[in-house]
């Protein structure tokens, strides 16, 4: 039986993967791991990202408790995020993944890059299936 993304199941590793997982999550831990950001800072520090999907990705971070949230408390609003001590506990799985990822780019880079062709045949290609046989191979037989 499939397991929703929503439950976390049995396995350590899906766990895991469960609070880190989305496109921006590590990232973002990667920007805060030099120190607190305020939001525009972060998004700044992140050009792709939407204002939506960070807002999002922040949420799902401080109620995992991997980031806090610091609320200054004034007009304008001035919210400062910074990593937890205990998302601080996840930088050496970050780093862990990281380099593990360069080490797969690179592998995949080597893989698109093109090969020298082997050298051609010495003899022709194989005849097509019909040859040698007394049978010709079927033409258009379409009226003139």
């Amino acid at each position: 039986m499939a397991v929703s993304k929503k439950e976390i199941g049995e396995c350590p590793i899906d766990t895991t993967l469960s609070v880190i997982d989305g496109r921006w999550k590590g990232t973002i831990l990667w920007r805060l791991a030099d120190g607190p950001m305020r939001t525009a800072e972060l998004r700044r520090s992140i050009p792709d990202i939407t204002e939506r999907m960070l807002i999002r990705h922040l949420h799902d971070l401080v109620h995992a408790g991997i980031i806090d949230r610091h609320d200054a408390g004034t007009v304008p609003p001035c919210v400062h995020y910074s990593i937890s001590e205990y998302g601080r506990t996840l930088e050496p799985v970050l780093q862990a993944l990281c380099n593990w990822g360069r080490t797969h780019m690179e592998i995949q880079k080597h893989n698109r890059q093109p090969r020298a062709r082997a050298a051609a045949p010495t003899r022709p290609a194989s005849p097509p299936s019909w040859a040698g046989t007394t049978r010709s191979p079927r033409r258009n037989s379409s009226p003139a």
